[in-house]
């Protein structure tokens, strides 16, 4: 299979000995172009105004702002004034991420006790990943107190009444094309590995997506063509190749009519922005 490697080194400190870092805003290298971290990052905002791009859309952030990117989203941090600490982890070393990675929101704004927990959290975590350096203790302690944070962020979502089936099915459909994108875009195939009808899954998505099966399919490869664009030096032959599309131009008219432009287009518009820098916003009112 084609290398699907970013063009860059992570601006951000990736996990350690222990499977959590932290690091700041701050000290890292602002990013020209867009990145693929191989693992998780939870950003909290601490001074300042600015935009965080994730998967091509700029997200707000000021003092309280807390955005978790997921491995294989696209990342890019501009040179905006926005102070940070984040925490960066490998999802296998907790549990509690198998549930939350999935249903979390992307972002939330903390306010008050919530907010003084969280940044508690993360300064401990910092101050505890520059103290201990190695050791099995050590690296307990380190995935307990992510651990802790992560309820934490769980806490801040409120219970939602049990799934019902059609979300279920949908949730279990999420997760075979998660895994399954690059291989098949047909709905028949996701139906046939789940053991239900196409129309079960059409229903499903409909219900909670607005959006049929088919298009939900569409959307995900399309979203992966563009992380592959934008974040590797992959051609895009060889970028249809690697989604399932065995000629450029079935491809190239794919990508037309899921995004409005040419692969090369788009390619050509991330180069310029990343050399513009993560577009700025006007700061959020408090």
């Amino acid at each position: 299979m084609t290398s699907t490697g970013t063009h860059l080194a992570s601006p951000l400190t990736p996990p350690g000995w222990a499977g959590v870092a932290t690091c700041a805003l701050g000290d890292v290298e602002p990013a020209g172009r867009p990145w693929r971290p191989s693992f998780h990052a939870l950003l909290l905002a601490t001074g300042g105004h600015g935009t965080v791009e994730v998967d091509f859309t700029a997200q707000t952030c000021r003092p309280g702002t807390l955005l978790w990117i997921r491995p294989g989203q696209a990342l890019r941090i501009g040179s905006n004034g926005l102070a940070a600490s984040v925490v960066t982890f490998d999802g296998r070393i907790a549990d509690a991420t198998r549930h939350l990675a999935e249903n979390a929101p992307a972002t939330w704004q903390l306010e008050g006790e919530d907010e003084d927990a969280v940044i508690s959290e993360f300064a401990q975590l910092s101050v505890d990943c520059e103290r201990h350096r190695a050791g099995p203790v050590a690296a307990d302690l380190l995935r307990h107190q992510l651990a802790v944070l992560l309820l934490r962020i769980a806490l801040l979502t409120p219970d939602e009444a049990p799934l019902g089936a059609e979300a279920r099915t949908f949730a279990r459909f999420r997760r075979r094309l998660e895994a399954g994108h690059g291989q098949s875009r047909r709905v028949e195939d996701y139906a046939e590995e789940m053991g239900c009808s196409v129309r079960t899954l059409t229903r499903a998505s409909l219900a909670v997506t607005g959006r049929t099966a088919k298009q939900v399919v569409d959307d995900r490869v399309a979203l992966e063509a563009r992380r592959l664009l934008a974040c590797t030096p992959m051609s895009v032959a060889e970028v249809g190749r690697h989604l399932g599309f065995p000629e450029p131009t079935n491809f190239g008219r794919f990508f037309h009519r899921e995004v409005g432009m040419s692969p090369g287009q788009f390619r050509a518009e991330i180069s310029l922005n990343g050399r513009r820098g993560v577009p700025q916003q006007r700061p959020p009112a408090d």
